[in-house]
């Protein structure tokens, strides 16, 4: 069972459901020690005070707020825990919104909300049902680790799931990424969609979606504890060089997508890129000669 990282409650009107919070994922990354390479030492950071220049133990570590150059504003742990905040002891929900209205870029880590002691059973069921038929998410204020947040509630196998989410003002603005107006055929637009359709499936579940690189990075450390070679990387699939026509690469990627299935590769539905008609030469007639038109005056 993962660790309680926060107890509280979700406040949810006059309706007080006592919960702790549990983090909903794990992080399965290799982890790598610093080392001197000279004699693989292992190389620590040490923290040391500027004023007695002297390592100094955890226990004698606190926070502070630099407000001048000269002066800091000591402040403890209890008082962060104490704050005058209604979101300091609770989950305060302010609205109820629909899932599809919040910008998944605004949405960050997930923890799971574990109901805590008998008391908390039936008002803890009641949220979870209650957001399970309204097909809405719950926004909501909180603060850990000395902030405020903005969190999104919703409900994952019969479990409440809050997700931290990022306030407004910390999203940064893209409009200054986009690339110059272009212009898109309609057939180059049909092609994409083709290509979208082959791809499309009803899960994540599959080979596609496994962390390969933390099996390369555990194969090449077993290859090395045995003193024998790391496996060769493989070559990459496909020819080298870059297609520049888009249709073109856009149908090898259809046929690609549809073998990778097992079904037919050949392409019959994708729009044919139109040829530009040819010009005709003009033919020459005598040219009428019209009167010049006059400049208008000025008033």
């Amino acid at each position: 069972m993962p660790r309680t990282v926060w107890s509280g409650a979700i406040s949810f009107g006059l309706v007080t459901v006592p919960i702790n919070v549990v983090s909903a994922t794990e992080d399965h990354s290799v982890r790598f020690h610093q080392y001197h390479l000279e004699d693989m030492g292992r190389v620590r950071v040490r923290k040391f005070c500027e004023a007695e220049d002297r390592e100094v133990r955890n226990d004698e570590i606190g926070k502070g707020y630099q407000l001048t150059k000269e002066q800091v504003i000591p402040i403890s742990d209890d008082e962060l825990r104490d704050l005058p905040l209604p979101t300091a002891k609770a989950i305060e929900i302010e609205a109820f919104v629909p899932l599809e209205s919040v910008d998944p870029i605004r949405i960050g880590e997930g923890y799971y909300l574990q109901p805590s002691g008998q008391v908390a059973h039936k008002p803890y069921k009641l949220l979870a049902q209650a957001l399970g038929r309204s097909a809405k998410v719950a926004v909501a204020k909180y603060a850990w680790s000395g902030r405020e947040r903005l969190g999104l509630l919703r409900v994952r196998d019969d479990v409440i799931v809050l997700h931290a989410m990022r306030w407004p003002d910390e999203i940064r603005d893209p409009t200054e990424l986009l690339p110059p107006p272009v212009e898109l055929s309609d057939e180059e637009v049909e092609g994409a969609l083709a290509l979208m359709d082959s791809m499309t499936r009803e899960d994540l579940e599959g080979g596609e979606f496994q962390d390969t690189y933390t099996e390369a990075l555990e194969q090449i450390i077993e290859a090395k504890r045995e003193h024998r070679e790391p496996p060769a990387m493989p070559e990459p699939e496909g020819e080298s060089g870059q297609i520049v026509d888009l249709m073109a690469a856009l149908t090898q990627s259809v046929q690609k997508a549809r073998a990778n299935r097992g079904e037919d590769a050949d392409v019959h539905d994708l729009p044919k890129k139109k040829k530009a008609a040819k010009k005709q030469p003009a033919k020459k007639t005598a040219a009428k000669k019209t009167p010049g038109r006059k400049p208008r005056r000025s008033a």
